[in-house]
C-alpha cells in the first residue's frame, strides 16, 4: 500500500527524510500521520522514526543549516524545524524498564524493536519518502477493519504506561467500528489495570478526556469505560446515560467536549481545567438543573454556552428540544438591557445595584420587550 498527500510530498518532510536517508540511515514517517493518510483523514503532525542516534541527527541538521532542538534526548527525540514546521525525529528504540508512566529505553537499529513497543497495531505503521507503507505488525488489516488492538500482550502494554487504558477508549471512539465493539482482550486488560490509573497526572488524564469527548460519537466508548470500571476511576460519580442522547441531539453541531462533560460528570475535581472552563462548566450544570427558557439562557450565557445548556438539559431530562430553541437562544444573546446607571439619578452604591437588578429582572420577565420608558415610568 502507498499513502500520499502534501504532508508527505512537501519540501519540508522530504528534506527531513532525505537528510537521514542521504547519510545512510533508515527514516520513515510513523504513527498517526500514516494511519490518518491511510484512512483519508487529515494529517496534522508528521513524526519521523530513524535508525540514526540523536547526536547524529543533531550533527546532520547542524551541517545542513537546520535548527535542531533536543526535546527528549534521553528518549531519542530531536525536533527539527524546517520552514517553520517542527518534526519530532526519534531513534528506533526498545523498552528496558517501565514504571507505568515513564520508560527507560535502549536505542536500536531495527524497526521491529520500535514497532513492538508501540501501543496499537494501527499506530505501528511506517511510510518511506515515496509513500510505501511498511506494516510489521498487521496494522493495516486492523485499520481497514476499524479494529483497535494492542501490540502484543495488552496487559504488558498497559503496565508500561497506564495512560494507554484511556487511549484505548479514545482511539476506539476516533477510529474503531462503533458496531463492532471493543477488542475483548484489550477491554479485559483495561479493566484489570484500573488501579494503575492513580499513577497518572491530572494533566495527562484531562488531555485524553478532552480528545475522547471531542470525538464524533464517544458514547459507545464511554459506556464501555463505565462497565469496565475505568470511568469511575477518572471521573468519580460519572453517569454515561445522558451522553448518547446528547450526541443524537447535537446533530449538525460540532462536538464540544465541555458540553458532553457537563452531562457526564458531577465531579470534575480530578481534572485540570482552566478557570474559564471551570466557570463555564459550573454555569452549564446550573442551567441543566432548572427550566429557564432558551432566550433567557442565551441572555445569561451567550449564544454558544446557551445553546449547549439547552442541549444538555434535554439530554439529561430525556425531553424534546423546545420549539425554535436556536432562534430563541440567539434572540436572548442579542438582547440588550435598556437601562444604565445614569438613568437612575440619586442612587449610588448598593442601592443603585439593587435597583438595576430589579429592573433587569422585570425586563427579562417581559421577555425582553419592556422599553426604557416602560421600566422607568
Amino acid at each position: 500500500m502507498r499513502v500520499g498527500g502534501d504532508w508527505l510530498t512537501n519540501d519540508r518532510t522530504q528534506t527531513v527524510l532525505g537528510l537521514l536517508t542521504g547519510a545512510g540511515y533508515a527514516a520513515y514517517a510513523v504513527g498517526g500521520c500514516v494511519r490518518n493518510a491511510a484512512l483519508g483523514e487529515a494529517v496534522t503532525d508528521v513524526d519521523i522514526a530513524t535508525s540514526a542516534r540523536p547526536e547524529t541527527v543533531m550533527a546532520l541538521a547542524e551541517a545542513a543549516g537546520l535548527r535542531a532542538v533536543p526535546t527528549g534526548l534521553a528518549h531519542g527525540t530531536v525536533t527539527l524545524v524546517v520552514g517553520g514546521e517542527g518534526f519530532e525525529v526519534t531513534t528506533f528504540r526498545r523498552d528496558v524498564a517501565t514504571d507505568g508512566r515513564h520508560a527507560e529505553v535502549a536505542f536500536s537499529d531495527q524497526m521491529s524493536d520500535d514497532a513492538a513497543r508501540r501501543d496499537f497495531t494501527m499506530n505501528a505503521l511506517y511510510a518511506d519518502a515515496t509513500g510505501h507503507v511498511l506494516d510489521p505488525l498487521g496494522g493495516l488489516d486492523d485499520l481497514k477493519a476499524r479494529r483497535l488492538r494492542f501490540v502484543g500482550d495488552a496487559a504488558q502494554r498497559i503496565a508500561e504506561d497506564y495512560l494507554r487504558i484511556l487511549r484505548f477508549f479514545r482511539f476506539h471512539a476516533q477510529y474503531g467500528d462503533p458496531l463492532g465493539g471493543l477488542d475483548a482482550d484489550g477491554l479485559a486488560a483495561c479493566a484489570a489495570g484500573v488501579d494503575g490509573l492513580a499513577r497518572l497526572s491530572s494533566e495527562r488524564v484531562t488531555s485524553e478526556l478532552r480528545k475522547l469527548l471531542g470525538a464524533r460519537d464517544p458514547s459507545p466508548s464511554v459506556a464501555a469505560m463505565h462497565h469496565a470500571g475505568v470511568l469511575a476511576r477518572v471521573l468519580p460519580g460519572a453517569d454515561p446515560r445522558a451522553l448518547a442522547p446528547l450526541v443524537h441531539l447535537e446533530a449538525g453541531r460540532a462536538p464540544h467536549w465541555m458540553r458532553r462533560l457537563a452531562v457526564l460528570a458531577p465531579d470534575t475535581a480530578p481534572l485540570r481545567l482552566t478557570k474559564a472552563e471551570a466557570r463555564d462548566l459550573s454555569r452549564l450544570r446550573d442551567a441543566v438543573g432548572d427550566m429557564t427558557p432558551p432566550a433567557v439562557l442565551g441572555y445569561g450565557l451567550g449564544a454558544e454556552l446557551g445553546a449547549d445548556a439547552v442541549l444538555a438539559r434535554a439530554a439529561v431530562l430525556e425531553s424534546p428540544l423546545p420549539p425554535d430553541w436556536r432562534a430563541e437562544v440567539t434572540r436572548g444573546a442579542s438582547a440588550r438591557f435598556p437601562i444604565r446607571a445614569a438613568d437612575l439619578p440619586g442612587l449610588e452604591g448598593a442601592a443603585l445595584g439593587q435597583e438595576l437588578k430589579a429592573l433587569e429582572a422585570r425586563w427579562i420577565a417581559s421577555d425582553f420587550r419592556a422599553t426604557r420608558a416602560d421600566l422607568l415610568g
